[in-house]
């Protein structure tokens, strides 16, 4: 039996095992295995080049009859993985009872009641089709990346040769039909020209970054990291006549992303989707495309609940017809957790608020005191991108292929920094510009300025704690943003409400300036009251409707413009809260 490796950085464990089956008289099946090895007295097999040997210690499933109806599973898994073959950093992934519990234990009685669960004919379809139909594009985008992050020889991929930097790997398979099989049509893919497929893959330690919080972030704000033209040129390759290979620039702009729910599995550990990428314009060869484009998209492991958990988030480029045997090329994202590190926090550390509270309108909220539990902690992020080529075309796309894979490793590792929570002598801090109040100050400034300009209390508070105000300034109904002193004033701060009203996170907040969400007549109204907002303090401001960072209209009843002031009385910032909003 071959199993694939997790990441990049070591080898895939193959296994020589001995399996009996037996039928009990009371109606039960048990199914054991062990390695076959000298010691146990029996031959070893064959080594297989490119993979490690592991042993299998006796294992097994007891399957039992149960009174009317059903039946019961126990299932044991004991393995030796040769932990001492893997880097030192890597070895808790082969030696964690939590992780092999999860990636086999685990996903084995989930797979199990999620085939009983089809079986009684309880599960809705999505999309018009079979839950097993969508099972199988689930499997298909998994096992298309685990081929690709661990291009195994026999499957006819090869290295090609590097460019002297050894940070990400170039792949090339140039019998695509071999590993793609004979039930899906390749035509589309692969012209008559001649061509293949070509993988660009690496990975890398992250620094106490929870793997579903990674994960979530990069499935809910693909603009933060993917390219446009990168995204064309793969749509396009599903097309009579593909373009020619990008270059990476700013070429034409990331429209917004529509995620469209096809299934879940019974726990919503996992879930299978359709994500249409809306309004691309971008400019090949001086013609002007705008089409929408579409991937299939697999996300599992954003339960932060779950021990051992690996976060994982595979897509494929798809075109409109989605047939059952359309080609997938999956590309993605690969989160899994090592050990917990013992080492104190450095001094320098900062804590995003995003980390300890929420970051995105899908997240779950977080206290402040759950933070120290993802501390000091490492996760191991591989990342593969596969594309087709066309054989005059290869090196082109092995060199865009190559430049954008550091790209998005280099926009990963901001965004991770930007997430990763730490604890600095138990307080909080927002990782902002240099000089800028921690959280819970900004928070204390925020209502204490409120009341001190309009004599009403902002942030009700049943305790003294230094952290009250913050979280209840972060769980506000009402939109509370504040931004820059500036000629062009831009955000640095809003609570969760603020977030879900423009639609962002608080690490692209400070892209957005106040004058890009407001509309003729609340810019009008702002540049009547802001003489009155300096002088007095503060100023309320009529209803009206904004726009989201995303487009949207955002309706709301009032709005109160004040400015903050520290503990010094000089201003800090301006803060406006927008009451009784709602999108349009």
């Amino acid at each position: 039996m071959q199993t694939y490796a997790p990441t990049t950085l070591a080898a895939p464990r193959d296994f020589w095992t001995l399996r009996y089956t037996s039928g009990l008289e009371d109606g039960s099946l048990v199914i054991c295995e062990r390695s076959l090895t000298q010691s146990t007295g029996g031959p070893s097999g064959p080594n297989t080049p490119n993979f490690v040997r592991a042993e299998v210690l006796p294992s097994g499933y007891l399957i039992r009859p149960c009174e009317g109806g059903g039946s019961m599973i126990h299932i044991v898994d004991h393995v030796d993985l040769d932990a001492w073959s893997v880097p030192e950093v890597l070895r808790p992934l082969y030696e964690s009872p939590k992780i092999l519990a999860q990636k086999t234990t685990i996903a084995a009685l989930r797979h199990i009641r999620q085939i009983a669960h089809e079986s009684s004919g309880e599960m809705p379809y999505g999309g018009g089709r079979q839950p097993a139909v969508l099972r199988t594009f689930s499997q298909r985008l998994s096992r298309g990346f685990n081929d690709a992050v661990n291009g195994f020889p026999d499957d006819g991929w090869s290295l090609m040769s590097s460019d002297g930097a050894e940070d990400v790997t170039i792949a090339i398979n140039s019998s695509p039909n071999k590993l793609i099989g004979p039930h899906v049509n390749s035509s589309q893919l692969f012209t008559a020209i001649g061509g293949g497929i070509l993988c660009a893959k690496a990975s890398m330690l992250l620094q106490n970054v929870p793997p579903a919080l990674l994960v979530r972030f990069l499935r809910e704000h693909r603009s933060e990291w993917a390219d446009p033209g990168v995204d064309a040129y793969s749509a396009a390759a599903l097309r009579a006549s593909p373009y020619a290979v990008p270059g990476l620039r700013a070429s034409g702009f990331m429209g917004s992303q529509v995620i469209l729910p096809l299934a879940h599995t019974l726990e919503h550990e996992e879930f299978l989707e359709v994500i249409r990428l809306e309004g691309h314009s971008l400019c090949h060869d001086e013609v002007v495309l705008s089409r929408d484009m579409y991937l299939l998209q697999l996300c599992s492991g954003v339960d932060e609940n779950a021990a051992g958990a690996c976060a994982q988030l595979v897509f494929a480029p798809i075109d409109e017809s989605f047939a059952d045997d359309a080609p997938l090329l999956p590309s993605g994202f690969r989160v899994i957790p090592l050990d917990a590190k013992t080492d104190p926090p450095s001094g320098t550390r900062t804590l995003d608020l995003a980390s300890t509270l929420e970051v995105g309108s899908g997240g779950t909220t977080r206290a402040s005191s759950d933070a120290s539990s993802t501390c000091n902690t490492r996760s191991v992020l591989t990342i593969a991108f596969q594309f087709s080529y066309e054989n005059h075309l290869r090196e082109s796309v092995a060199a865009m292929a190559r430049q954008y894979v550091r790209t998005v490793v280099a926009s990963v590792q901001r965004v991770a920094m930007a997430i990763a929570p730490s604890r600095i002598g138990g307080q909080l801090e927002m990782k902002q510009t240099p000089g800028s109040p921690e959280a819970h100050t900004l928070a204390r400034w925020i209502g204490r300025s409120y009341r001190f300009h309009t004599g009403a209390e902002l942030l009700r508070t049943d305790t003294q704690c230094t952290d009250a105000s913050l979280k209840a300034l972060w769980q506000h109904s009402d939109s509370i943003m504040c931004c820059s002193l500036k000629a062009a004033p831009v955000f640095t701060f809003a609570n969760q409400a603020g977030l879900d009203m423009l639609e962002t996170t608080l690490i692209a907040l400070q892209d957005i300036s106040l004058e890009k969400i407001l509309d003729d007549d609340g810019r009008k109204a702002l540049c009547t009251e802001y003489p009155k907002i300096m002088q007095q303090g503060f100023a309320y401001l009529p209803g009206g409707v904004c726009v989201s960072s995303m487009g949207r209209p955002v309706s709301y009843e009032q709005a109160v413009a004040w400015k903050v002031l520290s503990d010094d009385d000089t201003p800090h910032c301006l803060a406006f809260m927008f009451v009784n909003w709602s999108f349009v």
